[in-house]
């Protein structure tokens, strides 16, 4: 909830506002759990303790911007310390300015409750005004009362009958609760159930960003339904290493949403980066959706419920918040979707060049070590003379020990070539998921003849003409060539699965006596056979030789409904 004060636009040159003075403009009061002086109001009404305002009123506030530390400090830092470091540069009031006006204000009122047999009171203010207004009401108790004379330009002299606009109480849309909490409103949630389950909470500012961090990855793994979960404990840890060091490097000791943001990109990628921004900013204690009478707040303004627009400006604001901007590809709505699929044409589509270079660097990285394998069977080993020859082999070494003789170890070249690497990511393989089976023939001498089955990009169409599938296995013919159609070839019918009917097809087309094979365990018996009705030998390579993240961007892939597409698709396809 937030209270505001609606003022009159009154603009002078280079002090409050716009340039126009056009449209209304607000003061506003946050009543935020985490702000201090909503705190002590909380505590004061928890204890029924007479409370007492003694800020002036005013019909146009003056925020001024102030450079204050990170209050996490103080976990570390004892409060003297902290306040003496803090009040040597608390700036002093220009005189005939708003900001001395409610500090004498304030001296005043505090006087005047002392008067009327209060004799413990304490008084909550803005750090850096504490020791102007001690001054103040000193020099009250002295005798020398401050300066009187008529109150500055804007500033509602309450004793001569002057009062401002009554305020008004508006609860503000959940959504748009990052532009008026303190903290964000997830970690504010966090520390109002703390405060339910009576928990500590001294700590709460940084496990609360780890609690936030698990959060995201959960409703992650939830919305998108990745292949791999890649976001694993250890990139958690380097993400929480990053986000130090740029914290640091801000001159900070808490991050902020930007940060965390930023980390969450460059880390695990747009779509991990879009959940853990929209679980910043969820308030549970607030309603969702957005119903009568609700303040849509926005940066330095507010929308209304009677559609008004008007500038807001807070009456307890701490450091001047920075707001930068971050570019991230967000998912489209469902009615969007539903629109660009019934716009495609399916008798065109081609794929997206990054994308190709990334897979085709893959698929040599593959064959290199697919040849280097083909020549470890080969090796032999022989006593040491007079060369190292391809290095020293450990284990006839070790088992001849006991003669004291040593062991190199020779690797001859690899006899013939490697022309056909096959993957099988998703074994077994359900047929009704990956239900599209295509072949692609090369655009140019670079890239390779590929024969796959993927899952259906019609049903995951996210850009107008672009869409995004799965690999659940393909292979590669390179250098490229034409070869008919496996998926509609009679001569692979005896194959009982798609992956033995995708290794019937590359074993056949192969030229080479070698086909190299990538899938997650070791290959069985029919997988063999298949390859001995061909003449061919497949080398395994393990899947797990690979990260989880690279096998997740290799299998995703995007179909674009025509090579025209290229020239915008990159707007819609999201950064992994």
């Amino acid at each position: 909830a937030a209270e505001c004060e609606e003022c009159e636009p009154t603009w002078e040159a280079g002090e409050d506002g716009g340039p126009d003075g056009e449209g209304p403009a607000f003061n506003f009061v946050p009543v935020d759990p985490c702000q201090p002086v909503i705190a002590a109001l909380r505590t004061a009404m928890e204890e029924r303790i007479p409370r007492a305002f003694v800020d002036i009123e005013v019909e146009s506030f003056r925020p001024e911007s102030q450079i204050l530390p990170d209050p996490y400090a103080l976990k570390r830092v004892s409060l003297e310390a902290f306040a003496a470091a803090l009040l040597t540069s608390a700036p002093r009031p220009e005189p005939g300015s708003q900001r001395e006006a409610r500090v004498r204000g304030m001296a005043v009122r505090l006087r005047r409750l002392e008067g009327e047999g209060y004799g413990k009171i304490a008084f909550v203010c803005a750090a850096v005004d504490w020791p102007w207004v001690r001054q103040s009401y000193l020099e009250g108790e002295s005798g020398a009362a401050p300066d009187g004379g008529a109150a500055p330009d804007g500033v509602a002299d309450l004793d001569e009958g002057i009062f401002p606009p009554a305020p008004r109480r508006y609860l503000v849309e959940a959504s748009t609760l990052t532009f008026v909490l303190g903290e964000l409103p997830f970690i504010t949630a966090l520390y109002e159930r703390r405060r339910e389950e009576l928990r500590g909470d001294r700590n709460l500012s940084i496990d609360g960003v780890k609690e936030l961090l698990l959060e995201a990855r959960t409703e992650w793994l939830r919305e998108y339904e990745p292949v791999l979960n890649w976001v694993t404990p250890q990139r958690l840890q380097i993400f929480l290493q990053y986000v130090r060091n740029l914290t640091l490097q801000a001159s900070r000791l808490t991050p902020d949403l930007f940060t965390l943001v930023l980390a969450a990109k460059q880390i695990a990628g747009d779509a991990f980066a879009l959940t853990l921004a929209e679980t910043a900013r969820k308030y549970p204690y607030q309603e969702e959706d957005g119903g009568p009478g609700k303040v849509r707040a926005g940066i330095g303004e507010a929308e209304f419920p009677d559609g008004g627009v008007g500038e807001i400006k807070n009456r307890l604001g701490g450091s001047e918040v920075v707001w930068r901007p971050i570019s991230l590809k967000p998912r489209a709505p469902q009615y969007r979707k539903r629109q660009w699929r019934q716009r495609w044409n399916p008798f065109t589509q081609c794929s997206w060049p990054p994308e190709d270079t990334k897979i085709e660097s893959f698929h040599t990285h593959v064959r290199d070590q697919a040849k280097a394998l083909l020549g470890q069977d080969l090796a032999r080993s022989e006593k040491f003379t007079t060369s190292i020859m391809d290095g020293l082999d450990i284990r006839e070494t070790l088992r001849s020990w006991h003669t004291g003789d040593l062991y190199v170890k020779e690797i001859p070249p690899a006899r013939g070539n490697l022309e056909v690497v096959v993957f099988l990511f998703d074994t077994p393989a359900d047929p009704d998921r990956y239900a599209w089976r295509t072949m692609w023939f090369a655009e140019h001498d670079e890239e390779s003849t590929l024969c796959m089955f993927a899952t259906p990009f019609e049903e995951n169409v996210i850009g107008p003409g672009v869409a995004q599938s799965t690999y659940g296995g393909a292979f590669f013919i390179f250098p490229p060539r034409f070869i008919d159609d496996v998926w509609r070839d009679p001569r692979f019918d005896y194959a009982r699965t798609l992956e033995e009917r995708l290794i019937a097809g590359a074993c056949f087309h192969s030229r080479e006596r070698v086909v190299a094979l990538v899938n997650p365990g070791p290959p069985p018996a029919s997988w063999r056979r298949i390859a001995r009705l061909n003449r061919k030998h497949l080398v395994h390579i393990p899947l797990g030789r690979f990260s989880r993240e690279t096998v997740e961007r290799i299998r995703r892939f995007h179909v674009l409904n025509g090579r025209e597409v290229r020239s915008y698709a990159s707007r819609f396809i999201q950064d992994v």
